[in-house]
């Protein structure tokens, strides 16, 4: 029997994290497993009557469920997996029969596939065979024909005269379509785009020399060697069936899957996988379309897994592209790439003139041209038959280590000498560093060789923030532009590493060409009206020019041609200078699970996150350095999480950040670098200062008093807040001093901060303006509170910011500002609660004494912010009960909330659950000051409110007040706070309520619930 799998393995296949989440969810709920050779199967309840019926060939891996989900696996066959790894499938005799039945069949299509009925001798394929593959070849040369017209003429008339909207190269496409050339259409579909930069016109003619090549190996394809044939027919877009591609020879290898990429190009999404021979040190090309969604067969483990098993490549001049075909094993993890020899997957000649320079790494361009007829000069760059290595045997290449830069580029300048329409080439590069400068981005090696990467529609910071300045190995495709990164294997793990979609036409700009420049010019006029020379060429690529004949058009589309094949295999390596790595961090990595769970957070702004960062923050961890560069993303936006976000960077978010132009500001430098708050920006000087603070509070006032009259007046109120933590009379100097500032924000900001302090000089300054500025009245039965408050403020009252309203109040008299109003409400928010309980009773008592109605504003304003400044729960509970039995809209909804928050959690309950389901609007708003996560008391009463509102939708159908939408915002509150544990209970709450929307909607609350226990276990 199979060995069992581990979790990380399973987790490795799963769709996403929700579906792994789910199918931990339904631990327990099997009946009926069982697991025989590499099968699984077993039968999960489900909310039907008849369980889901799962099976599962680990060998494959392929999965069979009866359940009616799209994704694959679905969460009942990873259910089923990770119960096998926790050792709770036992081994039987025999499959079940449903496991059986399904087993049988996939057996025979298995079979089907690896032995294709044979055809009779001369027979032509299912596909563009017979009859069929003549009309379609004349079709197609047909089609290439007049294509060829269109690209000659563009160069007789110009380049620079020529339309190139998108319109026209949509025209010539469709003409393409139609010629049933698919390939070629969609190169010219792409051109609009690739063709946008300064560097316009080398792009366009580099891919009119290709389809102009193309055409013209078309038209002479009798003349090609077979595999060549193949290439060419593969390019314009012949399709070969899968059936003809089982019948080439079987390359049985352990295959490392290096990496994945998915693109998509309108509706048609596209993927490919990268696989290098463990032996062979062969490449291999999956590749599959899918219409609509990217939902793929789930045949190919994920990167970072090997199989045994034999793979059919497709014909061709370079093997790449390939097919599956039997497997020998089930998948298994990787941890190491071995440095083999280069193997030759392509059908390059073997002889010493089959490619110009192919010892110096100068291949590409085949020495082999005869003049050329009028049809074109394909001779030029296309050989005739010769010898070739086709069995994908390992050779060693002379001078060059496996694994590095040269030896990449003389393996890609090989298959392009094999195949000259190639675009690009898998690429294997040891111990290389990417590299950020001045001039642009490159992977450089321990001496300094270095080679570009190729500019696309985003740049490598994962790469770079993986590396850290530290050498991985990076895999990738090799094309005209440079390197475009795939997958970086570091520390045993494969990542992926890809920055945007690619088009699967893969049309790129290139690097510049300095020897098309004469080519260039000529074709910008139009060969009609200037004749192109060739003295910038390279030797050998003048010579095979010179050999040529034709039309001066077609002459200068073919001498391009050669220039950019010769150039193509010709790269060598630069030198680039590589900088200071990234400092270690020593602290305890973040669990690889929690990474993958905080990356999907991050992704969706879930409001999971306070949670996440509340319970990482307990362990101090540091982030995967694949995840900095999302960490440094994130924190540029999302500023209530920067500061976790960039100490979970750490010390490689700091390094990576520098090199970032727009997350330079993000950097902060080290809290024990003394220099930060005498040189540094305000947001490190305010960091510093409050982790100052949180370890020595009088050496925090001490700095901050020092350089207060140095500090610019907009930083200064901000430095301030920092003394809001341990707030304590020893500030209370220092807020004196600020009382004395220029700005009004800051004497406002000292004020507040002093009247939290309600035994400070400041509070007894107070005192004595609320006694003299109010009076009560006779008191016979109650105390009637009337004003005498002054006209005009004197500098004293200035100083304590009594009069600092920055130019707004809320009150008006008569329509015009009330400033007496505010001033009142200034006044009574810095005295101490205690003086209005010596004069008016306590806080219930107070709060009932009569007022005129221009005075309970600002009074009541003015008690609301003492009591939040000094945390006063008894204040609190009879302001919230004044403010409560106010009409609704009168009162301040976020005041109400604060002051609910101050109260003992016990009276927060109590009042909660005396309201019914009417109340469920002012219950959510009252659910936000209640302590996360709430009490289960709490929890259960609103679960209860939410059954009422689902069982009369039930009985009341399509009423809109009582549709679970109504209530959405509840549910995601709830999501974010109920106690974890509440899932199972939620879940029957779910069958109960009778309504299948409401079933849904309490359902998602339940998986709610158990994606934030499993967010919360895998930070333990």
């Amino acid at each position: 029997m199979t060995t069992a799998w581990t979790a990380e393995q399973i987790a490795a296949l799963a769709p996403d994290a929700a579906s792994l989440t789910a199918a931990r969810k339904l631990r327990g709920k099997w009946s009926g497993s069982g697991a025989h050779g590499d099968a699984l199967w077993g039968l999960c309840a489900g909310s039907g009557s008849r369980p889901y019926q799962t099976v599962i060939d680990t060998s494959g891996p392929a999965y069979k469920c009866s359940c009616p989900s799209r994704k694959f696996p679905c969460k009942h066959a990873l259910s089923l997996l990770l119960s096998w790894a926790e050792g709770n499938v036992p081994a039987t005799g025999a499959p079940a029969d449903f496991a059986a039945e399904w087993l049988a069949g996939r057996a025979a299509r298995e079979a089907k596939k690896a032995a294709p009925a044979a055809r009779p001798t001369g027979a032509a394929p299912a596909r563009d065979g017979g009859a069929s593959a003549d009309q379609r070849r004349a079709r197609v040369a047909a089609g290439l024909a007049d294509l060829d017209i269109w690209l000659t003429d563009q160069v007789r008339t110009g380049l620079a005269q020529t339309d190139r909207s998108a319109l026209a190269f949509e025209t010539v496409a469709a003409r393409m379509v139609d010629a049933q050339a698919p390939g070629v259409a969609a190169t010219l579909r792409h051109l609009p785009r690739a063709a946008t930069g300064a560097d316009w016109p080398q792009v366009l003619l580099r891919e009119y020399a290709r389809l102009h090549l193309l055409s013209a190996a078309h038209a002479r394809s009798d003349e090609l060697e077979p595999s060549l044939r193949a290439s060419v027919r593969a390019h314009i877009g012949y399709q070969v069936p899968a059936e003809s591609v089982h019948t080439e020879p079987a390359v049985r290898d352990r295959w490392l899957v290096l990496g994945q990429h998915v693109t998509s190009d309108e509706a048609l999404y596209t993927r490919r996988i990268w696989l290098r021979g463990r032996e062979t040190g062969r490449w291999a090309l999956l590749i599959d379309h899918h219409h609509g969604s990217p939902s793929f067969p789930p045949d190919t483990p994920l990167p970072g897994f090997q199989v045994d098993a034999e793979l059919h490549f497709y014909p061709s001049a370079a093997p790449l592209r390939a097919l599956w075909g039997a497997r020998h094993a089930a998948p298994e993890p990787f941890t190491t790439i071995p440095r083999l020899p280069i193997a030759r997957n392509s059908s390059a000649a073997t002889d010493p003139g089959a490619a110009i320079d192919a010892e110096s790494g100068r291949g590409g361009v085949r020495d082999e041209a005869e003049s050329a007829s009028a049809a074109g000069s394909v001779h030029a760059m296309v050989p005739r038959s010769r010898t070739a290595a086709t069995d994908g045997s390992t050779r060693a290449v002379p001078g060059d280590r496996p694994g590095n830069i040269a030896a990449a580029l003389l393996e890609y300048a090989a298959a392009i000498g094999a195949d000259p329409f190639l675009r690009s080439w898998p690429v294997l590069l040891a111990e290389v560093v990417p590299v950020r400068d001045e001039s642009g981005w490159y992977v450089v090696e321990s001496d300094g060789a270095a080679v570009p990467i190729a500019p696309g529609d985003g740049e490598p910071w994962k790469l770079l923030g993986l590396s850290g300045g530290h050498p991985v190995t990076v895999v990738g495709e090799w094309s005209a532009g440079g390197l475009i990164p795939v997958a970086a294997l570091h520390t045993g793990i494969v990542t992926d590493v890809a920055v945007a979609e690619r088009s699967s036409a893969g049309v790129s700009a290139g690097r510049g060409d300095s020897a098309m420049t004469e080519l260039v010019s000529a074709a910008l006029v139009g060969t009609a009206r200037r004749q192109a020379g060739g003295g910038a060429l390279p030797a050998p690529v003048a010579a095979l020019s010179a050999r040529l004949t034709g039309e001066p058009a077609a002459l200068l589309l073919e001498t391009i041609a050669l220039q950019d094949c010769f150039a193509r295999g010709a790269v060598t390596a630069g030198a680039v200078k590589q900088p200071d790595p990234a400092q270690d961090d020593d602290r305890l990595l973040l669990p690889r699970g929690a990474g993958a769970h905080l990356a999907e957070l991050l992704g969706e702004n879930s409001p999971f996150l306070d949670e996440w960062f509340a319970a990482a923050a307990t362990h101090d961890f540091r982030a995967p350095d694949e995840l900095c560069s999302l960490l440094l993303d994130r924190a540029k936006s999302l500023s209530v999480h920067r500061e976790s976000l960039l100490a979970l960077a750490g010390a490689r978010g700091r390094w990576l950040a520098a090199q970032h132009p727009g997350w330079r500001s993000l950097v902060r430098a080290p809290v024990d670098d003394e220099s930060v708050w005498s040189h540094g920006r305000p947001a490190e000087r305010r960091l510093w200062l409050a982790q100052l603070r949180a370890r020595d509070r009088h050496a925090a006032l001490a700095a901050l008093a020092g350089s207060w009259g140095t500090e610019s007046g907009p930083g200064k109120a901000e430095l301030l807040l920092v003394l809001a933590d341990g707030l304590g009379l020893g500030d209370e100097a220092m807020l004196e001093t600020a009382l004395d500032d220029r700005r009004a924000e800051v004497r406002r900001t000292a004020a507040d901060l002093l009247g939290r302090l309600p035994d400070s000089t400041f509070a007894g300054r107070m005192a004595e303006r609320a006694g003299a500025w109010l009076s009560f009245g006779p008191r016979l039965r109650q105390p009637v509170l009337t004003t005498t408050g002054p006209g005009v403020l004197d500098e004293a009252a200035r100083r304590d910011g009594v009069g600092d309203s920055y130019g707004y109040t809320a009150y008006r008299a008569e329509g015009a500002p009330d400033l007496a109003a505010e001033w009142l409400h200034r006044v009574v928010a810095g005295t101490p609660l205690r003086h209005w309980e010596r004069v008016l009773g306590s806080p219930e008592q107070a709060v009932r004494v009569a007022m005129s109605q221009g005075m309970r504003g600002p009074m009541f304003a003015g008690w609301s912010d003492a009591t939040l400044a000094q945390r006063d729960s008894a204040w609190a509970k009879a302001l919230f009960g004044a403010f409560a039995a106010q009409e609704a809209g009168e009162s301040d909804s976020e005041k109400l909330r604060e002051l609910f928050a101050l109260q003992p959690l016990d009276d927060q309950i109590r009042h909660l659950r005396r309201l019914d389901s009417s109340w469920l609007a002012e219950i959510e708003s009252l659910l936000r000051a209640v302590p996360h996560p709430w009490p289960a008391p709490m929890a259960e009463h609103v679960l209860r409110l939410l059954l009422e509102r689902a069982q009369l939708s039930a009985d009341r159908p399509g009423a809109p007040s009582l549709v679970p939408g109504s209530y959405r915002t509840l549910f995601r509150a709830s999501s974010a706070h109920f106690p974890v544990t509440g899932a199972d209970m939620v879940s029957g709450i779910a069958r109960r309520c009778g309504d299948p929307y409401w079933e849904q909607a309490f359902d998602q609350l339940a998986h709610d619930l158990i994606q934030r226990k499993t967010m919360l276990e895998e930070l333990q």
